[in-house]
């Protein structure tokens, strides 16, 4: 069975450029295959990964779930919608030479995503069985912790960035992944953009006070924001990349790099 490497958090404490850096130092390191995961339905982990999406799962949605005449005029002669619709979820498996991303989008106007959320765990649970390691960038908040979108987890990854709010709603993340009796074998916390790479007081009384296990601190680095305005997959960043060294070191705690 693979390894589950989850990362959760708040929005906007740079989960994905994270996991798109530990997924693509993972591959430099050896440890494939791995299945990528953008679990978000405002997707980009493709981006700082570097890589064309075809096809996500929201967008199945769409084509399955579209009026019958129309959904028949695009099934091939002979071809099921069962059949139809495996194809388009095959599709969805963007390969790269050292991993594969599975992309959940979203889909198009008003409604809820229960749809795209039950495509998205029927396909990890068909998926997961062929990898070793499998990472899943997962959306803002706690809704695919509380939906059980995963079928196990083994290493959780909360990130945060310097605010008492980020390490707050981490530690809320964590109180429902007990709740939800996902038992993973590590939680730990990632503090995320801190300024020369240091805690002031008042983030390390908040840490202290959660109870959570600190990994580590990423630096606030401007050329993560320069390759993020210049269209340039982050995953692209010097191996010298203050934030790379930074990561490499966490991955190392949890026996991720050697």
């Amino acid at each position: 069975m693979a390894n589950v490497i989850a990362i959760a958090g708040k929005g906007g404490v740079g989960k994905t450029t994270l996991g798109g850096l530990l997924i693509q130092t993972m591959c430099a390191e050896g440890r494939r295959p791995i299945l990528a995961v953008d679990a978000d339905a405002n997707s980009n982990l493709n981006e700082v990964l570097g890589v064309d999406v075809e096809m996500t799962l929201g967008d199945v949605r769409e084509n399955v779930l579209h009026d019958a005449e129309a959904l028949s005029q695009k099934i091939p002669s002979g071809m099921t919608k069962a059949d139809y619709t495996e194809m388009m979820l095959q599709r969805c498996l963007a390969e790269d030479d050292d991993f594969d991303l599975l992309v959940m989008g979203r889909s198009q106007g008003q409604g809820c995503y229960c749809y795209v959320n039950g495509l998205l765990q029927a396909q990890l649970a068909k998926l997961i069985p062929n990898y070793k390691y499998v990472v899943v960038d997962n959306e803002a908040g706690m809704e695919h912790i509380s939906r059980g979108i995963l079928p196990k987890v083994d290493i959780m990854l909360l990130v945060s960035d310097c605010s008492r709010r980020g390490v707050q709603a981490a530690e809320r993340i964590s109180e429902l992944i007990e709740e939800c009796h996902m038992k993973p074998k590590m939680i730990g916390l990632i503090i995320n953009r801190a300024p020369n790479g240091q805690l002031n007081d008042g983030t390390r009384e908040e840490i202290e006070k959660s109870g959570l296990t600190l990994l580590g601190v990423v630096p606030q680095d401007e050329q993560v924001y320069e390759y993020d305005c210049e269209g340039r997959p982050t995953s692209s960043l010097p191996e010298n990349s203050p934030v790379r060294l930074a990561l490499l070191e966490i991955m190392k705690k949890i026996n991720l790099a050697a």
